[in-house]
């Protein structure tokens, strides 16, 4: 059992249950034995299954078994990955997946239990031969919550934006393993010319309609770092959503531009390539260590403009008036990238939201003071939540409003795309973008431009 993709995610999971990040654990526990690439590939995705799926194999794991007492959480661990094998993985045939589970039980020191699991996972398959044997909730947000694993509040929040079934379609969405999109550079090469490369190399890559950067990667294209292009600098990784943010900030030659929450930069060489890499690109993050990311990177897209500043923006005194365009792609809860971060809904709550709205908004609010007269600041999360979105835009546009002097101009004012932009397609009645997965594709996000008075 040591050594096999099975172990290797079992220790993961634990090391997740104990507080670890999903990526760090599995990278932690991949370093620890050597595997071939189809078993990386199986101990990965039931890692970040079983991550996903905890709350719908909770559920089947409670309905099924009687000896509630003896479920230590190892053991419920290992019935998580034996269950979300036999539910979620059509290519492990029922009998391997009871028996590697019994045999993984058995090496973690769960011999005594391993009829136990025998008995749990024989149940399940047997039951699921006539009927799925998961018993839902009667109402909307427990029945959606349960049957595709997420919190109640998180279902209700989309709810109450989205209706019962598009929450469903979002809900299903963010639980598929994710796509991964390239933006090109354009001071390096063209869409066209990457796309020859990726063909010669039987890597057939497909636009992203509207984004004049975008391509598609097929999944299993292989390691990122061998693929055609990354070497030269023709391209990075980067989400299409993403790509839209530095499209509406829509920077110029010769400008000055700060992105607030730089780290790890895609969105601040974005800007740099949409330049030109003509002006100056701040790119600003309270950590050094998550600003080499964006050095690295800048330095393989082979941009000069980029200079970076370490600290916390909402205390920064001497871009004060300097900036022609501000970009705040604050801190958020990310439920929009769920599918990309599978521990992400456990860890957030709406405390943890409360907590991150409060920081959004003394960002925006500080950062707004850098913009220049007639300049644009933009703001965006990877969210859906109406609190770190709207509620912020809304918040700030009252705070800048000009009640006390109503023949004056309002200090700030929604500046939404022109029909020409790419963009465009993305806008709400209130100006605004929203990206809802369900319906594009894409990552969840949230944007609005913002144009200070001159």
């Amino acid at each position: 059992m040591k050594g096999t993709a099975r172990q290797v995610a079992f220790l993961a999971l634990r090391s997740v249950n104990r507080g670890a990040f999903a990526d760090v654990a599995l990278d932690r526990a991949l370093r620890q034995v050597k595997l071939g690439e189809s078993d990386r590939r199986l101990a990965t995705e039931l890692l970040y299954g079983g991550i996903r799926r905890q709350r719908t194999l909770d559920a089947l794991i409670d309905q099924l078994a009687t000896k509630k007492s003896q479920q230590s959480p190892d053991l419920r661990l290992i019935l998580h990955l034996g269950l979300y094998q036999l539910r979620y993985l059509n290519q492990v045939p029922n009998s391997a997946a009871v028996d590697t589970t019994v045999e993984l039980a058995k090496a973690n020191g769960l011999a005594g239990l391993a009829g136990f699991v025998n008995g749990i996972l024989r149940q399940y398959a047997r039951l699921m031969e006539v009927s799925d044997p998961l018993v839902l909730p009667d109402d909307p947000v427990g029945r959606i919550a349960v049957q595709h694993s997420y919190p109640d509040w998180m279902v209700q929040v989309w709810i109450e934006q989205f209706g019962d079934r598009s929450t469903e379609l979002l809900c299903e969405w963010l639980n598929r393993s994710p796509q991964i999109d390239l933006r090109i550079n354009p001071l390096r090469t063209t869409l066209e010319q990457v796309e020859m490369a990726f063909r010669e190399t039987g890597v057939e890559v497909c636009r992203v309609a509207s984004l004049p950067q975008a391509l598609r990667l097929p999944s299993g294209a292989g390691a990122i770092h061998q693929l055609p292009g990354f070497a030269e600098g023709w391209w990075v990784v980067q989400d299409s959503s993403a790509q839209l943010v530095s499209h509406l900030l829509a920077p110029q030659p010769g400008e000055v531009v700060i992105d607030a929450c730089a780290a790890p930069g895609g969105k601040t060489t974005h800007l740099a390539e949409l330049m030109q890499d003509q002006g100056t690109v701040w790119g600003c993050d309270r950590h050094a260590s998550r600003l080499r990311k964006l050095h690295e990177n800048a330095a393989r897209l082979q941009l000069h403009s980029i200079q970076t500043v370490v600290g916390d923006s909402r205390e920064f005194t001497q871009f004060t008036g300097q900036a022609d365009r501000v970009l705040v792609d604050a801190p958020c809860s990310g439920l929009g990238t769920l599918h990309r971060h599978a521990d992400a809904r456990w860890r957030q709550t709406p405390e943890t939201v409360r907590e991150l709205s409060h920081l959004q908004m003394e960002l925006l609010t500080h950062a707004a003071t850098w913009v220049k007269p007639g300049g644009t600041l933009v703001y965006a999360t990877c969210t859906l939540h109406p609190a770190e979105n709207e509620a912020i835009v809304q918040a700030f546009l009252e705070q800048n409003a000009s009640a006390d002097q109503p023949h004056q101009q309002a200090t700030w004012k929604i500046d939404p795309p022109e029909s020409d932009h790419p963009a465009f397609r993305f806008i709400t009645p209130q100006g605004w973008l929203k990206v809802l997965p369900q319906q594009e594709n894409m990552d969840g996000f949230f944007v609005a431009r913002l144009r200070r008075s001159a």
